[in-house]
């Protein structure tokens, strides 16, 4: 008997670890850091001297909007590390892939059936699907030309100090 508790223990035990591991990944502010093309958090490329592709991908708990205003913060941080004050927006992209809010869903079902001679019967089904890979992502890539001196003649201009103080 003791035999046996242990092993609807560790069966059951194990069952919440894979759902734990399947939990909906939680977006932070940092380098994208884990698997390619499933990293949360932020990266950048640069292309010249004063230019560079920043990218943030997002997981299902960040509306687009704050994955903009996170890349945007990404981008005055490169600009002030460089020793320029302000940047030019010269490209936006975003991008939305994957559907669900997580990779682990859960569904049910009822129903009810009657043959003959008044028979009845009824069942309820519940049932539990994961599927890694299948949680939205937001990727918002940025390109930007970080300048200095005066700004107020450029369109699409950002400060980086006012925009990192908003933003923080």
């Amino acid at each position: 008997m003791t035999h046996r508790l242990f092993l609807r223990s560790a069966l059951i035990a194990a069952s919440l670890g894979m759902l734990a591991a399947c939990s909906p990944s939680q977006t932070v502010y940092g380098p994208a850091a884990g698997q390619p093309g499933r990293a949360l958090g932020y990266d950048s490329l640069r292309i010249e001297q004063n230019r560079w592709r920043v990218t943030f991908t997002a997981g299902p708990d960040v509306t687009t909007a704050h994955a903009e205003r996170l890349a945007l913060r990404r981008a005055a941080e490169l600009t002030l590390e460089s020793g320029y004050d302000w940047f030019e927006l010269v490209d936006r992209r975003v991008e939305t892939t994957g559907s669900g809010s997580g990779p682990v869903r859960v569904g049910g079902s009822v129903g009810t059936a009657v043959g003959s001679r008044g028979y009845r019967s009824s069942g309820v089904g519940l049932g539990v699907g994961i599927s890694p890979g299948q949680e939205r992502r937001t990727i918002v890539s940025l390109e930007i030309i970080a300048r200095s001196g005066d700004a107020s003649d450029t369109a699409n201009a950002y400060d980086a100090r006012s925009l990192i103080a908003a933003t923080g």
